[in-house]
């Protein structure tokens, strides 16, 4: 049961949300000042001093010792156990200091600060709002003791503290309207405070009252003449100043809009709790205190280590689900796979790339380098207060870079293996469950009637588990699904060695045998046959979820047999929904699938049905590929022996890369890791173009690397050269343009190298845009007119008007507007005529917007800039569309159209979010700006 204490206005103490009543003022004086400082000792002889106060007498000790007595009776049975500790000298409340409004205030009012200094002006609103909610009058206003008065001033100064910076915050923010009646009262009540009289003279200036806001100064000047002899300060009065004459300086740089773009929604990422929890009361309440009572300038962290199966992973979601309201920016998960059979564990760079994109980036957002991807971990989550469960991990050095940085943030870690070099760690050693738990979770899960009529029975089913909470549950789960079976027929079964599988102690195994017999169940049924035949074969593809569509591929079927046969799985608990039409193996099942088809099917049968399954894709990322980028069809590489999904327009084809982005990452890996490198080539570029138009390439970096390695293993010179060239795209996007143009040279020398020198006409391009960015105009000249060279007669449709397009970009930088603007309305005439790619008119358009910008011609700019977001938003190009934008609403901006301009600035910003390269709270710390910096994102386009 929860306890609170509440000193924040009249005392109050709350147990499990019900007032608790306390009676004596000794025993509100102490409690009250051991709560001021929770967790800290306290000597008796100061709580003497300050509870007894004028009244002491010679037996002021053993009153006190009676007094925390009578205290610990009261509360323990609210809290299960004792909370007012005996040290050394005095007394220390344990209470958790989050129970505890006074600390819990300061606690929030620190992050609500350090949010505005990171520029989060919505999450700090929320905090500084959350905070000052917490009082409900005068501090400690019950207690009279001296030491109570001089804690509460302290606290009411932080108090008017806290409000007038939420004040400076709202106004920053341009709700002045709304901080008016607010600061009236606040100013009536401290008339000598003049920072909350210059918050509302501002105020009222900017909401065109000036007359009035001369009226506060004014009767500010008269208290302080009157009471304290004296004229305002300085600050007052440069003010008063300011408002007399309007100075400029008053005002908002561009009008501010109280709409902002949202606050982060707060990941919720905990697996589902279960009912069937059992016992675990020590550890659970040991978890709970580790968590919510976080070490100074540290995150807590709490290291679960033991066996497989012992209940490690069920123990730490159960704890964190208890906890999971403490943390207001919510709860991430991540399966580090350091013990998952058949999977490797994930690098750190992998886990990292998780963990942002539940923080809210994606794509180029996310570094590429494990370092640098920390280091945007660790600066994400310095001012958050965020729960991180980091399940199955293989050892301290995979967890270590995954540790947020914010104090406020706490971490669970499990483990088979003891974390011993993890620092700040605090750790738990877990054991097996009892005898009697073991009966009480057995019991739990096949009915308490039927384990209570054989006890005998129950007790041998557990002895055989060893004490495996794991292996009790698959042993549960098999009498509640065969109702006709009496405990000792499980009993007598689980005694068979071959029937247990001999090693029914480890939880894989024990695992196996719960889905040998389900499995078993299907096989059985003449509905299930297919469904039986399907879960054998899951286990050759790597994807994390699975589609009727692809494995239809997989088995050669029907797909609608294929759905048919993944229902009944789901149905039969086999499989888990992953959303519409959409399938999950878990962990363990997915090493029974792939052991069931190792067993069961011919190695030749296993190749061909993955083969399928990678051309599936493989046909299907081409089909998106042409569909989103039409000049995409005159790629390289093996050609795909499957039909895949049948996309037909640019928006199926966004809307299949977005669902299936994960799946097609695993592919690809796959098809690396496989026999076939001339599949693993061919998917490796497929993915190119479908990633980039979502802003997703840089995740397909290591893709790349491995792919040319295929490539040269089958000698497959053109499939190096592309590969590189994309390689340099995803280097160059990233702003490390040496790494980029080194790429490219090679990937134009592999161009030679295969015998194809026009086809190095795109790498070219991309030196010359790289160059271009890198300010090296001279060499992105040089590199752009080589290319033009090859363009003539070339396969690339719209290959010369692309290029062209680039050239613009390197005219204006070089202050020849005439010449970009002229050939910039060439490009657009080029596209419009051959109609070959909505997004490479779109693309143009822009161009042509930035030409005329640059020319000071900005009408024209707007023009251009509107037809261009027009195009690519039909295009499906979401990240030009972004680039657009965001140049539109700038030339708004210098037009005077400062309305507009936003509105233009915040569809950018909102298109950027929605990729996931910039967080919402990144996107809102922008939009808040009076001139909006250029994010990050766009840096690296033309």
């Amino acid at each position: 049961m929860e306890l609170e204490i509440k000193i924040l206005g009249p005392w109050q103490v709350v147990a499990g949300g019900e007032p608790l009543r306390l009676a004596g003022q000794r025993r509100i004086g102490v409690l009250a000042r051991l709560a001021v400082s929770a967790g800290l000792p306290v000597t008796a002889q100061q709580l003497v001093t300050d509870v007894w106060a004028g009244t002491w007498a010679a037996t002021a000790d053993k009153q006190l010792h009676i007094v925390v007595s009578k205290l610990r009776e009261l509360l323990a049975p609210h809290v299960g156990g004792e909370i007012i500790e005996t040290v050394p000298g005095g007394y220390v409340l344990t209470l958790p200091r989050d129970n505890i409004d006074a600390h819990l205030f300061i606690r929030l009012v620190g992050r609500a600060r350090t949010a505005r200094a990171h520029g989060a002006a919505a999450a700090a609103d929320s905090l500084f709002r959350q905070a000052l909610a917490l009082w409900r009058g005068t501090a400690l206003a019950e207690v009279s003791a001296p030491w109570a008065q001089i804690e509460s001033v302290r606290l009411e100064e932080e108090r008017l503290a806290a409000f007038e910076d939420h004040v400076d915050l709202r106004l920053a923010v341009g709700r002045h309207h709304a901080v008016v009646p607010d600061l009236v009262p606040h100013v009536e009540a401290n008339p000598l405070r003049e920072r909350p009289r210059a918050q509302l003279m501002l105020a009222l200036y900017r909401a065109a009252r000036p007359s009035e806001a001369l009226e506060v100064y004014q009767e500010g000047r008269r208290v302080a003449v009157a009471e304290l002899g004296i004229e305002p300060g300085a600050e007052l009065r440069k003010l008063h100043g300011a408002v007399l004459s309007r100075d400029p300086v008053l005002d908002l740089a561009a009008p501010a809009q109280e709409t902002v773009l949202g606050e982060p929604a707060a990941p919720a990422e905990l697996p589902a709790d279960t009912r069937a929890f059992t016992a675990r009361t020590e550890e659970v309440a040991w978890l709970r205190d580790v968590l919510t009572r976080p070490a100074l300038g540290v995150p807590a962290v709490a290291a679960i280590d033991g066996p497989g199966g012992i209940g490690k992973s069920a123990l730490a979601v159960h704890a964190a689900h208890a906890v999971a309201d403490r943390f207001t920016d919510g709860v991430v998960y991540v399966n580090l796979h350091g013990a998952t059979a058949g999977l490797p564990p994930l690098s750190p760079i992998e886990a990292l790339r998780q963990l942002l994109r539940s923080l809210g980036l994606d794509g180029t957002a996310v570094p590429a380098e494990p370092d640098e991807a920390a280091a945007r971990y660790r600066s994400l989550t310095a001012a958050c207060n965020l729960l991180v469960l980091l399940d199955n991990a293989l050892d301290a050095a995979q967890v270590r870079p995954l540790i947020p940085a914010g104090a406020d943030c706490a971490v669970v870690v499990t483990s088979r293996d003891v974390l011993g070099s993890l620092d700040n760690a605090h750790h738990l050693h877990l054991a097996g469950l009892t005898d009697a738990e073991a009966v009480t979770l057995l019991a739990r899960i096949a009915g308490p009637a039927r384990v209570q009529g054989e006890p005998g029975d129950a007790e041998r089913i557990i002895r055989l588990c060893g004490g495996l909470p794991l292996a009790v549950r698959i042993a549960g789960a098999r009498l509640a699904s065969r109702p006709d079976w009496a405990l000792a027929d499980l009993a007598e079964r689980l005694a068979d060695a071959t029937r247990r599988l001999d090693t029914l102690q480890y939880a894989d195994l024990a695992v196996r045998a719960g889905i040998a017999v389900s499995h078993q169940h299907l096989r059985e049924e003449p509905a299930g046959q297919d469904a039986a035949r399907v879960l054998t074969m899951l286990g050759l593809l790597d994807t994390p979820t699975h589609t009727p569509a692809a494995t239809a591929a997989l088995t050669g079927w029907p797909e609608h047999r294929a759905e048919a046969a993944l229902d009944r799985l789901r149905n039969a608990r086999l499989l888990e929904s992953a959303g519409p039409s959409r399938y999950r193996l878990h962990d363990l099942v997915r090493l029974y699938t792939r052991e069931q088809a190792a067993r069961e099917l011919p190695g030749p049968g296993r190749a061909a049905a993955v083969h399928r399954a990678l051309h599936h894709y493989l046909a299907t990322a081409t089909t998106a590929g042409s569909c989103l980028h039409p000049a995409s069809q005159v790629l390289l590489g093996r050609k795909a022996d499957q039909p895949g999904v049948a996309l037909t327009s640019a928006e199926e084809a966004s809307r299949w890369v977005g669902e299936e982005r994960d799946n097609l990452l695993a592919v690809a890996q796959q098809a690396l890791d496989g026999p076939d490198p001339q599949t693993a080539v061919a998917l490796a570029i497929r993915l190119h173009w479908p990633f980039c138009y979502q802003g997703w390439h840089t995740q397909l970096i290591d893709i790349y690397r491995a792919a040319i390695e295929a490539a040269g293993h089958c000698a497959d010179r053109a499939g190096t050269a592309q590969i590189r060239s994309f390689l340099g795209w995803v280097h160059r996007d990233q702003g490390r343009y040496d790494d980029a143009i080194s790429e490219l040279e090679q990937a134009v020398a592999d161009w030679d190298r295969a015998g194809l020198p026009r086809r190095k006409i795109g790498a070219l391009n991309t030196l010359g845009v790289t160059n271009t960015l890198a300010g090296r105009l001279d060499a992105a000249l040089a590199h752009l007119e080589l290319a033009l060279t090859f363009a003539e007669g070339s396969e690339h449709p719209g290959a010369e008007a692309t290029i062209r397009t680039n050239r613009v970009h390197v005219y204006y930088r070089q202050g020849r507007t005439d010449d970009a603007v002229a050939e910039a309305r060439a490009v657009v005439d080029m596209f419009s005529r051959e109609g070959v790619s909505l997004m490479g008119e779109g693309t143009a358009r822009d161009t042509l917007g930035d030409a005329y910008r640059h020319a000071g011609r900005l009408t024209e700019a707007v023009e251009s800039y509107e037809l261009a977001v027009k195009m690519l938003r039909e295009s499906g190009y979401r990240l030009g569309e972004a680039v657009s934008r965001w140049w539109l609403g700038t030339t708004l901006h210098d037009l005077g159209g400062h309305d507009e301009a936003r509105k233009a600035w915040r569809e950018s910003l909102m298109l950027l979010r929605d990729a996931r390269l910039l967080t919402p709270a990144e996107a809102d710390a922008i939009y808040g700006q009076a001139v909006p910096e250029t994010p990050r994102p766009i840096m690296n386009m033309l």
